[in-house]
């Protein structure tokens, strides 16, 4: 008779990817998410830091059930590019910011489990965004770590970013502390590089008149 006795060999331990839930639970909140992440990847190119959105983060090695997903967050102080999950004992680093896409139906969560859970991690910001204001008036609602708790931010910055935070319809706008300039969203980008191409080609039409003008006055422009 074979018995059967518990194996020496250790099991490797699987953490998971991905859970089949939805990215986000409407288009605004999807939107919203989409912008935030791709705004603060910009910001952060060739700098020793990687912007999540939507993966898994687990916390407690071993322990794969662990875990929580952040709309989006911030790292510091490892490699950039993505992550198909983030382990804090792999990486040894804790996000130093999270937002968090909120709404009425996630409101409990957010403000119970997911707050105590990043203020014990001691990630130093977390962002509240509600971009329909069903809970928040304000649509925004930041912490930032004061020894081991949570304090209300009142100023509108996010501090390890250096930015200033500023509502825009239903999305957050971010601009830089050191210049004001706004870090534009994808489509504002679009506009931007379109109206730079206007102004040269504009430009070049005045050059190519002024020209003409001075050919008409028997002056090669080519020689001035």
């Amino acid at each position: 008779m074979t018995s059967l006795l518990p194996s020496s060999q250790p099991t490797e331990v699987f953490y998971p990817s991905s859970d089949g839930e939805p990215l986000a639970e409407s288009y605004v909140h999807l939107y919203a998410l989409l912008a935030t992440l791709e705004v603060l990847r910009q910001y952060l190119l060739g700098r020793q830091a990687t912007v999540l959105s939507n993966q898994f983060l687990y916390y407690a090695q071993g322990f794969p059930k662990l875990r929580v997903a952040p709309d989006v967050m911030v790292i510091f102080n490892v490699a950039p590019g993505g992550r198909d999950n983030y382990k804090i004992w792999e990486e040894g680093q804790v996000p130093v910011v999270i937002f968090e896409m909120t709404s009425e139906g996630t409101k409990n969560q957010d403000t119970g489990f997911k707050k105590t859970l990043y203020e014990q991690l001691g990630v130093l910001e977390y962002w509240l965004f509600d971009p329909k204001g069903e809970w928040i008036k304000e649509q925004l609602q930041g912490y930032r770590l004061q020894g081991e708790v949570y304090e209300p931010i009142t100023d509108s910055r996010c501090e390890p970013l250096q930015l200033r935070l500023q509502i825009e319809g239903q999305l957050i706008g971010f601009y830089r502390e050191d210049t004001g300039e706004k870090l534009l969203i994808p489509e504002e980008l679009v506009e931007a590089l379109k109206q730079e191409r206007f102004a040269k080609e504009q430009a070049q039409s005045q050059v190519e008149r002024l020209k003409e003008h001075l050919r008409a006055l028997g002056v090669d422009p080519d020689t001035i």
